[in-house]
C-alpha cells in the first residue's frame, strides 16, 4: 500500500491538471475567437466525428472487427438498415435532429428487440 503522502501528492497533481485542462479553453478564447483554423474545425469536425462513429459502428456490427459474432441480437443487418432509414429520412425532410433521432431509435429497437 502506498504511503499517505504519496497518495495526497498524486491527488493534488491530478486535481491541478484537471482544473488546468478545464480552464485552458476559457483562457485562450480571445486568441482563438478570430482564428480561421478554429472556424474551419467548427464547421468540419461535427461531420467528421459522425462519419467516424457511423463507419466504426457499421464495420463492428457487420463483423469486420474482431471476427464478429453471428449470434448478435439484431444481426449484421441492423446497422445498415438504420443507416439507410436515417439517410432517406434526412434527404426527404432535411432535418438532422429528426433523422438522427429516428435512426438511433430504430437501431436500438432492431438490436435489442428484433432477434
Amino acid at each position: 500500500m502506498p504511503e499517505p503522502g504519496y497518495v495526497v501528492a498524486s491527488l493534488v497533481v491530478m486535481g491541478a491538471v484537471t482544473v488546468a485542462l478545464r480552464w485552458a479553453p476559457f483562457a485562450f478564447i480571445r486568441v482563438l475567437r478570430g482564428s480561421e483554423l478554429v472556424r474551419f474545425l467548427g464547421v468540419t469536425m461535427p461531420v467528421g466525428v459522425m462519419v467516424a462513429l457511423v463507419a466504426y459502428t457499421l464495420v463492428d456490427r457487420m463483423g469486420m472487427i474482431g471476427g464478429g459474432d453471428a449470434g448478435d441480437p439484431g444481426g449484421w443487418w441492423a446497422a445498415p438498415l438504420a443507416l439507410l432509414v436515417t439517410v432517406v429520412l434526412h434527404v426527404w425532410r432535411r432535418n438532422a435532429a429528426l433523422s438522427i433521432l429516428v435512426g438511433t431509435a430504430l437501431y436500438v429497437v432492431l438490436v435489442n428487440v428484433v432477434a
